[in-house]
């Protein structure tokens, strides 16, 4: 490439960037909170249109977690070997673990109730008890979830996996060829919807600060099992959507869409990851597999929209 070219193309980034970081602040100025005043919001709050909190994939085989007492194996460690290197002995990645790692990372931890009103907290912390964020399953064939590796979601009411799609072990294999063996893939998304619905422009917030409890929740269930969990820096969202089928309208179409967050790789043991992305190439490869289910809509009025989350969440697209 020219060198005129090649500093063209990174003054054009650079003015790009620059542009991004200030709508990005833009936001966050407008969206603090003042002494004498809150930052703007709805309001009030319209119970009759307030969002689910539990999405579910129509059409899509469900395959229950077993719900473990604290005596099952695998049995969680004392807190404090947590934090000791080696202290804890990895369990092998079957269904049991499993469940164990989204029990104690993303699963309903008690339900309350006061008059005829019942509502469910969780093991991840949320901002005012939401719950935004959804979590995904990538996985090889484990055999009671099927035959063939897929994406699985979450569904925490049920502490139960749904299969989003198949995909082929020769693919599989390829997109974890970089990564240790067992390992597999958790990714992240937020419904803004859900925190809007409460907090107006600040949900875009909210939704960062969720996603960042799950994180911590994820990264300690791995750890009560002697497993690993590592955030992949470097997937850009676009990726992140295509393997989590974030980017099929289809299966949206008249539900409330989710946004990509993150993807980490847990697996058995103590691991580094010599890469911290995904090839773009296989991830593609993912949409002509089978598919299954379609969204729930959440609300069942259409969601407020405020223009402002969506000018920060593009603009603070990974690319």
């Amino acid at each position: 490439m020219p060198p005129a070219l090649s500093h063209l193309d990174h003054h054009t980034a650079t003015v790009q960037d620059a542009a991004l970081l200030e709508q990005v602040m833009r936001y966050h100025e407008r969206t603090k909170h003042h002494f004498a005043r809150f930052a703007p919001g709805p309001g009030r709050l319209d119970w009759a249109n307030q969002p689910d909190p539990f999405r579910r994939f129509e059409g899509a085989p469900l395959t229950r977690l077993p719900l473990l007492a604290p005596e099952d194996e695998p049995r969680p460690p004392a807190y404090d070997s947590l934090y000791a290197p080696g202290a804890v002995a990895s369990a092998p990645l079957d269904l049991r673990s499993l469940s164990r790692l989204f029990e104690h990372a993303l699963a309903l931890s008690a339900w309350k109730q006061a008059g005829d009103t019942r509502w469910a907290l969780r093991m991840n912390p949320s901002s005012g008890n939401l719950h935004p964020t959804e979590g995904y399953v990538f996985i090889g064939s484990i055999g009671e979830l099927g035959e063939s590796p897929g994406l699985f979601h979450y569904a925490p009411r049920e502490h139960a996996l749904e299969r989003r799609a198949d995909c082929p072990p020769a693919v599989l294999s390829q997109m974890m060829r970089n990564f240790p063996p067992h390992a597999f893939l958790v990714g992240l998304s937020s419904v803004y919807w859900r925190e809007a619905w409460k907090y107006g422009e600040r949900a875009f917030r909210y939704c960062q600060h969720d996603a960042g409890h799950a994180v911590g929740a994820l990264r300690i269930a791995a750890a009560t099992l002697g497993w690993s969990a590592r955030v992949l820096d470097d997937v850009p969202d676009a990726t992140i959507e295509a393997l989590l089928g974030l980017d099929r309208a289809a299966d949206f179409e008249g539900a409330e869409r989710e946004n990509a967050e993150l993807l980490m790789a847990v697996g058995p043991g103590e691991f580094q990851i010599s890469t911290s992305t995904l090839d773009r190439q296989l991830v593609e490869e993912l949409k002509e597999q089978r598919w299954y289910g379609k969204a729930n809509r959440l609300s069942p009025d259409d969601a407020v929209r405020w223009d402002i989350i969506d000018t920060v969440s593009a603009a603070s697209r990974k690319p």
